[in-house]
């Protein structure tokens, strides 16, 4: 029997105005739905806070080694379901759930500005907006530079790339928790497709 491909979805606690955080609920009904047999699907709750991604994330990618790891945040002004292009090194100065923040304001000392995810987001924001989901996606390439972005790039960093952002409306704006839940599906089942059509593509 064909080994089941592990992935990693997390959402966020609640935080600032966000006291039930839709990305964690989004999350929860991605779980209750599933990826499918041939995927095991691991879910997790991060803290928004610094310290918190920096101890979890490593932990995280060793113990499961998952083909892919997608991360899920709220966005106030996000009217879709937004997929981010990649994750950014500097630029954290906002406090967290701990009124903390690094002093040196970035992910990973020495580390590249920006990285990309390996998955092609125009391609899945494509495939998603062509079917009969009824939720709307979008690409981006500028996660927030807080607590998204920074468990962002630590997520690229350390996975190599395999690793996706997800940004949802706060619930009801206009989405269900339902609607929410299917189009994380829908997405997750795409990078899955891209990352596998990209791995028949390799030599190694």
């Amino acid at each position: 029997m064909a080994t089941k491909r592990k992935v990693i979805v997390t959402g966020f606690q609640p935080f600032g105005e966000h006291t039930i955080n839709a990305s964690w609920v989004a999350v929860q009904e991605l779980e209750r739905l599933g990826l499918g047999q041939s995927v095991e699907l691991h879910v997790c709750e991060v803290p928004v806070e610094y310290l918190a991604v920096q101890s979890l994330l490593p932990v995280l990618w060793r113990q499961h080694q998952p083909q892919l790891v997608v991360h899920v945040g709220v966005s106030g002004i996000a009217t879709m379901v937004t997929l981010e292009k990649c994750g950014h090194n500097h630029g954290y100065k906002r406090l967290d759930n701990c009124s903390f923040c690094p002093d040196s304001q970035c992910c990973i000392d020495g580390g590249p500005d920006c990285i990309d995810s390996v998955i092609d987001m125009g391609l899945v924001c494509r495939k998603v907006n062509s079917s009969s989901l009824g939720v709307a996606v979008a690409v981006s390439e500028d996660a927030g530079r807080y607590l998204c972005d920074y468990t962002y790039y630590t997520s690229l960093y350390l996975g190599k790339g395999r690793s996706a952002f997800v940004h949802v409306p706060p619930l009801g704006k206009p989405y269900s928790a339902q609607d929410l839940g299917r189009a994380l599906q829908a997405v997750v089942g795409e990078m899955l497709a891209c990352l596998v059509k990209d791995d028949n593509h390799c030599s190694h």
